[in-house]
């Protein structure tokens, strides 16, 4: 339903044809011709290829002419009529490629805002998460500082158990005596 619809331009040239001869009456009846055969190409295309939500709520007469455009253009009111009856926005050679990037734009925006939205709840979810996680680290960290003191302070228990120990090497076991070399000069007879 996407396909541009392009306006045949017999009754254009007819038209034409007509002015160039000087046939003023049958150019005027020629006119109103060609506005009531754009009046029924944008009625055609309401019909046939406008189906929101399925398609855009509007719908392009491609008029492959400039002259012809010109044409309808300058018909006073014929553009508004087809706009607001049929919902058909008329387009020619020199305005359809500025048209067609000005829609491409406007649906890129629109998608932008649609995702706008998930990523804002994306973001709130996340940010929920991410101060769990703070309260996470903050609970490990003082784990972490609790299990440190404890093993500073196991390991100055250790140091001062190893000192206890070292001392009770140097003292004679039960029984022995000093061998001479070790004894004092004041307990030699």
């Amino acid at each position: 339903h996407d396909a541009l619809p392009i306006f045949p331009i017999e009754d254009y040239q007819k038209l034409i044809s007509a002015e160039d001869k000087g046939d003023l009456e049958t150019a005027k009846v020629l006119a109103k011709a060609l506005e009531t055969r754009i009046k029924a190409e944008a009625k055609d295309i309401n019909s046939k290829y406008i189906n929101p939500p399925y398609t855009t709520d509007f719908g392009i007469l491609y008029l492959p002419v400039e002259g012809l455009y010109a044409e309808v253009s300058q018909n006073p009111g014929l553009c508004e009529e087809l706009q607001n009856s049929y919902r058909v926005v008329v387009s020619g050679p020199s305005t359809i490629a500025a048209l067609l990037n000005s829609l491409q734009m406007g649906f890129k925006t629109l998608a932008i805002e649609k995702r706008s939205g998930e990523v804002w709840k994306l973001l709130g979810i996340i940010k929920a998460e991410f101060g769990r996680f703070g309260d996470m680290l903050d609970k490990t960290h003082k784990k972490l500082e609790e299990a440190s003191r404890e093993l500073d302070t196991a390991t100055t228990k250790t140091r001062t158990i190893r000192n206890k120990l070292s001392r009770v090497e140097e003292l004679p076991v039960a029984g022995e005596l000093p061998g001479p070399e070790e004894q004092s000069p004041s307990l030699l007879p």
